[in-house]
């Protein structure tokens, strides 16, 4: 069996108002690579945060780090593994 996965990089951000801790990825991480060139960046954006949602993630606002999308996570590595299975 092949092994498919894309390594996301994962950059941590300030904890959530609970003291979870978050991480951010960007938006072109939750796409594949055939939705690139099709569509307009808002539409990839949409498309990506829609995708993300099923998941728990959401628009990150803020301008460190933007075309964001956060989750809230204790295992980042199962996280990952989730967005790799949306992707397939």
């Amino acid at each position: 069996m092949k092994n498919t996965e894309r390594k996301i990089e994962f950059r941590r951000v300030n904890n959530d108002v609970n003291g979870n801790p978050r991480y951010v990825c960007h938006f072109l991480s939750l796409l594949n690579s055939g939705e690139f060139s099709d569509i307009s960046i808002h539409e990839q954006y949409s498309k990506a945060l829609k995708r993300a949602k099923t998941i728990g993630g959401k628009k990150f606002h803020n301008k460190q780090y933007g075309g964001g999308v956060v989750f809230q996570s204790y295992n980042i590595k199962e996280t990952e593994k989730q967005i790799n299975e949306l992707l397939k």
